[in-house]
């Protein structure tokens, strides 16, 4: 559905994401795929109500995207499908130059991504940019093997 082309863009142009719903839980999805595009050098901002004005990877947690103070390039959404409209208006609303919605493994909405598409943002739908990130920079590990690029072919 995403070329690797569309893809490998996406994950080179961003610089600033806003992850919303990531958790403060190290165990979580949302903390470890945050904390490793921190580690790739993403700034990454975190956004979740229950744990707004505690730090987490150098930044304090947001309450919602209309508090972040700059422009953002990504919006990472770790929330249930039925969040997501009013994720997607609030971000479209806050960030005019918005280039990328991206719905983590999960999540998925047709309708908001629609909107969203319709105002030039790009939208990827259940998919998890840590594991694309691996995926295309050659990041996946077997056996502690760097095996480069997926590819089908044996």
């Amino acid at each position: 559905m995403y070329s690797d082309a569309l893809l490998r863009k996406i994950l080179t142009e961003t610089k600033v994401i806003a992850c919303v719903g990531v958790s403060m839980n190290p165990v979580r999805p949302s903390f470890f795929v945050a904390r490793y595009l921190g580690l790739r050098g993403y700034r990454v901002i975190p956004v979740n109500p229950g744990t707004a004005g505690q730090e987490q990877f150098g930044e304090i947690v947001r309450p919602d995207l209309s508090s972040i103070e700059t422009d953002v390039d990504m919006v990472d959404i770790f929330r249930r499908s039925e969040a997501v409209p009013a994720i997607v208006d609030e971000a479209l609303a806050r960030f005019p130059d918005l280039k990328v919605i991206w719905m983590q493994i999960g999540v998925d909405h047709p309708e908001a991504a629609a909107k969203a598409e319709a105002r030039g943002v790009t939208v990827i739908r259940n998919r998890c940019p840590k594991i694309e990130y691996q995926r295309l920079f050659g990041e996946l590990r077997r056996g502690g093997f760097a095996t480069g690029v997926i590819s089908s072919k044996l």
